[in-house]
């Protein structure tokens, strides 16, 4: 029954992910704000703020570049572009949004739009929307991840999926294959440690951002017992963390950590994992593919290469499509042109530009059939799509407004187990409350409704 129903969910696995052709119906319910109509005249001229959240050092240079385009064409509009270190970005975004600090256009994620939309602090842009004439090749998943309550709060400058980087010339030289599984990728990434060589199999992550692989590996293990609409769940209704399969996966991260990991990769973000790759401290990463273009930039070709995530061991991996964008400031003096800057960045020659240039996966189904996405390491992607009975594609919990707490939760949980302060049964425990909080506090605000 269970192998009937993955296959009924083919069809929306297509539907919600970043190759599909297949036209979306946007659907929209409740009060909508009406369109303003302002505009400055000939001798006006408006300053827009925007702040980012991802940024990078790379990004914010192509990003400058757009900008100055959409100035060039809007001369009465300047753009005047806030860039906060990444540790600090959603911080001083939340903060801004508090004391109502002038911002006009900000970049939302799909880890707290919900937490956004929910206080207000964003307007839904389905209005905005409806009249936009390149709409219609906006690809589906694109369009599902800026999703609350059937509103979209915000348009992906680029979509994200995870797959495996690994050095080709370390396991050619130790003789080894790319691991298919999580319990391979332990035995190939202790194979290729060498402490005294500096040298580790595994680019661990325990800081900021550790869910990308404590969750990962549990959702692989769980396999089709995850509730593909709602990825923190089981099927059974209970959460992924209650599972024997979960006690399982944590025993190999806690392996994979100890065994074929940098000690101090505990406190490792996206920052120390992806350099310490690239600059040959570690031989396998688990990334987005935003960091193609910093592992071109700083690695010799040939030394690397790509493959799909490990798979659990019931021969799945659960995938998602996640990513960020831009969204309005719901107090925003200049709604009209800040549409107009989102639209201009948002449109498929500025957001394939940014793609190819940055790494991200193009938010319009007109541009993946780009040859330059059907190659090379954006090959996997594809792959991985191709095969939707061995990886699952599930919805993100990013309905919940507490998931953007979920990331400082896991962290500061995780390092505490990995530290030798918790044990495994005590974190599944937290991790399982957590969501089950989350699960109550989300029906109690649908009954009010």
């Amino acid at each position: 029954m269970m192998r009937i129903k993955q296959r009924e969910r083919k069809n929306w696995l297509f539907v919600m992910n970043w190759i599909v052709l297949v036209t979306f119906v946007m659907g929209c319910s409740g009060q909508e704000h009406t369109l303003p109509t302002s505009s400055p005249s000939n001798d006006t001229k408006v300053t827009l703020r925007m702040i980012e959240s991802l940024t990078n050092q790379n990004r914010t240079v192509i990003l400058k570049g757009l900008l100055t385009q959409f100035e060039s064409q809007n001369p009465n509009i300047h753009v005047e572009l806030i860039s906060p270190p990444f540790t600090q970005a959603d911080i001083t975004i939340k903060t801004m949004l508090n004391v109502k600090q002038e911002l006009d256009v900000m970049e939302v994620r799909d880890i707290n739009v919900a937490d956004l939309a929910s206080q207000g602090y964003i307007d839904p842009l389905n209005t905005y929307m409806s009249s936009w004439d390149e709409l219609n090749t906006l690809s589906n998943a694109a369009k599902s991840i800026s999703v609350v309550g059937r509103k979209n709060y915000f348009i992906a400058n680029g979509l994200y999926q995870r797959q495996m980087f690994y050095r080709k010339d370390w396991l050619e030289a130790a003789g080894l294959k790319p691991p298919s599984s999580w319990e391979e990728m332990y035995e190939t990434s202790k194979k290729l440690t060498d402490p005294a060589k500096n040298q580790y199999g595994f680019s661990f992550r325990g800081a900021k951002g550790s869910i990308s692989t404590s969750d990962t590996l549990i959702r692989a293990y769980n396999g089709d017992l995850v509730n593909l609409d709602d990825g923190q769940f089981l099927n059974d209704g209970s959460t992924i963390y209650t599972s024997p399969e979960a006690m399982k996966a944590m025993e190999l991260y806690m392996n994979l950590y100890k065994d074929a990991s940098p000690p101090d990769s505990i406190y490792w973000g996206f920052q120390e994992q992806v350099e310490a790759f690239t600059s040959g401290v570690t031989g396998i990463l688990l990334q987005d593919p935003d960091v193609i273009q910093t592992i071109q930039d700083k690695m010799q070709p040939g030394t690397w290469a790509t493959a799909p995530l490990p798979t659990g061991p019931k021969g799945n991996a659960l995938v998602s499509v996640g990513g960020a964008g831009w969204g309005i400031a719901s107090y925003s003096k200049h709604k009209a042109e800040a549409w107009k800057l989102i639209a201009f960045l948002s449109g498929a020659k500025q957001n394939t530009e940014l793609s190819k240039k940055y790494g991200l996966i193009p938010i319009h189904t007109s541009a993946v059939s780009d040859a330059f996405f059907q190659t090379g390491p954006y090959r996997t992607l594809l792959d991985m799509t191709l095969k939707p009975d061995t990886f699952l594609l599930f919805k993100p919990p990013f309905q919940y407004a507490g998931n953007s707490n979920w990331d400082k939760v896991a962290m500061e949980s995780g390092q505490a187990l990995l530290s030798g302060n918790a044990t495994i049964e005590e974190t599944l425990s937290k991790w399982d409350t957590f969501w089950q909080e989350q699960k109550r506090t989300m029906g109690i605000e649908l009954n009010k409704k």
